[in-house]
């Protein structure tokens, strides 16, 4: 095409809005736009996104004004194939938008939006290499004088219109802090380095800087110590000397430094560094594999070569870990990248130096307790890169720009934590990870003690490949589980509190012998409630239809959905009477109640609470681990794939929450997290002992737990779904409706169900009250939709938004109403 003609760029912002938007590129921006660049555009009056470029054409759209791209960020794309056709993917999967894709895949140090304030950065040193522009200088100066300055306000003060690009380089400088701004919250990590205003082999030069500095006894220390540090006078080019070491090494001050740098015998520069080079811990050999994991790496091997998914069903402890570790080292004698994907930031922490010891500073670790500016540091590495590496990671690690993709690996792949509540999109990540494997042409490994029904049910229908484990390591027995009813219990009053008495025994005998405990119990707080005795008053949340949870530590009764959250009052402010008690047990009540049974020994906790800082997991798991702590209570967070050598008992206080809850999968997830936390039992030198309390001993569940049964319990399940046309034998779509007036929403939802059943027919169900009906002040109502699973997704998303459109047009209450898809619902 002539350069005369106008190019236009099709790009997403990261918005919920359909599609992408037309902006027009100015000539001078035309060589350095590539599709997958990251551009400034002014979206609105007012606003500004950072947003990527996925098409360029010369086709003028029609009927509006196109704006400019503002600025162009990045002189190479931030994406790479095939990201941007995974990112469609899961829009039309998962019936959400391109731009919520965006906004979810890319760390957001990476993405700029509209701006509002901005100040100096205080730490901020100017070097050589900065070049401040007459412009930057003077914005400088303006914010030196002021707190924080609003950047329409420095515009007019400077007359300056184009204020963005000129934040846009102080950012990346480091000199200027942004909040509610364009803001590029990347900051690479970088380090001060001193160079010595010399060439190596003048010696003049050097021994004027001696005279100058032979009265300032420590500015000749500070020469001194950098020659030493940089190998000046031996043979090679000198080695690159921080300012922190040289520093250190002279034993002065930074005004010492300062001095000799205005006497002109030295420069400062700063240099990126990359935040993971120090992770190398030294390489080991992957661990030798016993006759049964050789067999079953063999078997993978074979079945790869039929299938790219493969099924690895190993039983808790049977060293599925060190299988996957010889997989992974294939990969990467092959020239490829591997992906470990895991459910749990619990689980990357511990898994993170076992594999550092076989892979050093090829091994990569993603999660979302990473700064933005780590996390920005890896994503910039896979980019630049295609060099051998593995990355261990939660569920947003498919995102990542991988060039060079050769294998997957889903651990515990049955677990729920793979798949995003909120905010959209609400995707899976094992299901994510074996559709970006196949467009890298790579294999995919899920791995599992407790399979869900539809991926053992793909198995055994030969969509994907099977390989058993079934014996535990050198051949350990798994644990026994020992069943206690509780209602029997407390007839015969042997139940203290939560705790029977033969609990109590086993976990004493156990402490004893110097083992461990844990103690499962699958609700935090300290109770999921309190009430009145003499009224019955329960406090509930005033944005939500919950009771509040009591947290005894704050002396707080607080909503786990929104946030509210009230002090717990001395007296009923209904009956006025001081009779107000705690009911039942969360993680806080029963860390407390042990406490008191077995006083001298010490207890952890991992819960949601206990975990919120960055290496809370690690700090709480490596206490364990060295037995610091004797007993361990928590969540579902101890069910996964943890590995303690000396935990001998484990204690299912109450299986009844899980069995009783009134959804279709409620069975499958029991049981998998009991057979789950049973297996942290006996994992090295003898047979644990699981202690399973429930009411309902007879339950079909309890018994397969009990034997260990996994295909029992998948045949029992398995007719069920057939039965009653439930996954795998369809596809499930809960859609929600959410509205602020009651009344309103049950029309509207009615009114759409029915829209609904002329497309879909009977496989609409609802509109019903899901079991939390108000959530931040907000109604809400269900539809599900179940949908047979050949059906295009991108076919009914078509039909979902041409009922939207239609239902906007017959009743204008639904343009306030908030609608979304949750598809796959686990």
């Amino acid at each position: 095409m002539p350069n005369a003609e106008q190019m236009y760029a099709e790009v997403i912002v990261p918005l919920a809005l359909k599609g992408s938007f037309t902006y027009s590129v100015p000539a001078a921006m035309q060589q350095s736009l590539s599709v997958g660049s990251r551009v400034l555009v002014q979206f609105g009056r007012k606003k500004t996104y950072t947003a990527i470029v996925v098409q360029m054409h010369y086709h003028a759209p029609e009927g509006y004004e196109v704006k400019d791209i503002l600025e162009v960020l990045d002189s190479d794309p931030i994406v790479r194939h095939p990201q941007l056709q995974f990112w469609q993917w899961i829009a039309d999967y998962y019936l959400c938008t391109i731009g919520e894709v965006y906004k979810a895949a890319v760390p957001s140090g990476l993405k700029m939006e509209s701006e509002t304030f901005i100040s100096v950065n205080p730490d901020w040193e100017e070097t050589p290499d900065d070049h401040l522009s007459e412009r930057e200088q003077v914005v400088l100066e303006y914010a030196v004088h002021r707190d924080r300055s609003q950047i329409d306000e420095i515009s007019r003060a400077t007359g300056y219109k184009n204020m963005l690009p000129l934040v846009s380089r102080l950012l990346e400088r480091g000199a200027i802090h942004v909040s509610e701004r364009v803001i590029d919250n990347y900051r690479p990590k970088t380090e001060t380095y001193v160079t010595l205003n010399a060439e190596k082999d003048d010696e003049i030069t050097l021994h004027s800087y001696f005279d100058s500095v032979a009265r300032a006894k420590k500015q000749e220390a500070l020469l001194l110590a950098f020659l030493d540090l940089s190998h000046w006078m031996q043979h090679g080019e000198p080695k690159e000397v921080t300012k922190a070491e040289l520093l250190k090494r002279a034993s002065v001050t930074q005004p010492v430094l300062k001095a000799a740098i205005d006497k002109g015998i030295f420069t400062l520069y700063k240099k990126e560094i990359n935040r993971f080079a120090n992770l190398n811990c030294g390489i080991d050999n992957a661990p030798v594999l016993t006759d049964e994991q050789q067999r079953a790496y063999n078997e993978i091997m074979a079945s790869w070569r039929d299938h790219n998914i493969t099924l690895l069903h190993g039983v808790t402890s049977s060293g599925k870990t060190s299988i996957y570790i010889h997989l992974i080292q294939e990969a990467l004698n092959k020239g490829r990248q591997a992906l470990y994907l895991v459910p749990e930031i619990a689980l990357t922490t511990q898994l993170t130096q076992r594999l550092q010891k076989v892979f050093g500073d090829r091994l990569l670790i993603y999660h979302s307790k990473f700064s933005d500016n780590e996390r920005v540091d890896i994503w910039k590495r896979l980019l630049t890169s295609t060099e051998p590496m593995v990355v261990i990671g939660v569920r947003s690690a498919v995102y990542l720009p991988f060039g060079n993709l050769g294998m997957v690996i889903v651990d515990e792949e049955h677990d729920p934590s793979y798949k995003q509540q909120d905010p959209a999109p609400r995707y899976n990540g094992r299901d994510a990870a074996i559709v970006i494997a196949s467009m890298h042409g790579a294999k995919t490994l899920l791995g599992s003690a407790t399979p869900s029904i539809e991926t053992f049910y793909k198995a055994r229908s030969g969509r994907f490949g099977l390989v058993s484990l079934l014996t535990r390591y050198e051949g350990l027995q798994l644990p026994e589980v020992k069943v206690i009813d509780t209602k029997q219990a407390r007839r015969k009053k042997e139940m203290n509190g939560m705790f029977s008495s033969e609990l109590v025994r086993e976990c004493r005998h156990a402490l004893n012998d110097k083992q461990q405990v844990i103690l499962f119990q699958n609700r935090r707080g300290y109770a999921p409630m309190v009430e009145c005795k003499q009224c019955a008053w329960v406090p509930k949340c005033q944005n939500c239809d919950v009771s509040l949870t009591y947290h005894k530590h704050i002396r707080t009764l607080s909503c786990h959905y929104c946030g509210y959250a009230i002090t717990l009052p001395d007296i009923c402010p209904a009956c006025g009477q001081p009779t107000i008690e705690i009911v039942g047990y969360g993680t806080e009540r029963v860390e407390d109640e042990i406490d008191k049974v077995f006083p001298d020994e010490k207890i952890s906790r991992m819960d949601l609470d206990t975990t919120r800082n960055k290496n809370s997991y690690e700090r709480i798991i490596t206490e364990f681990s060295q037995h610091k702590a004797d007993i361990l209570v928590g969540t579902q967070m101890v069910t996964k794939g943890l590995d303690f050598d000396a935990v001998s008992v484990v204690g299912i206080l109450n299986a009844d929450t899980m069995i009783s809850f009134p959804d279709f999968r409620s069975h499958e997830r029991a049981f998998n997290m009991m057979e789950q936390v049973a297996g942290r039992a006996g994992r090295k030198h003898s047979q644990g002992l699981v202690i399973m309390q429930t009411s309902n001993p007879d339950h079909p569940v309890v018994g397969f737990v009990k034997q260990h049964d996994y295909f029992g319990f998948y045949e029992h399940e398995i007719a069920e779904r057939r039965q009653f046309f439930y996954p795998p034998f369809c596809r499930i779509i809960n859609i929600y409706l959410k509205h602020r007036d009651e009344a309103a929403l049950i029309e509207l939802s009615v009114h759409f169900s029915k829209m609904l059943r002329e497309i879909f027919g009977s496989r609409i169900l609802g509109p019903e009250a899901p079991m939390v009906a108000r959530v931040q002040q907000l109604y809400i109502r269900q539809i599900a939709l179940k949908m047979e699973t050949e059906a295009s997704m991108k076919k009914v998303k078509e039909y979902l938004r041409s009922v939207y459109e239609n239902m906007i047009k017959a009743d204008s209450r639904m343009k306030s109403c908030i609608l979304y898809y949750d598809v796959d619902p686990v």
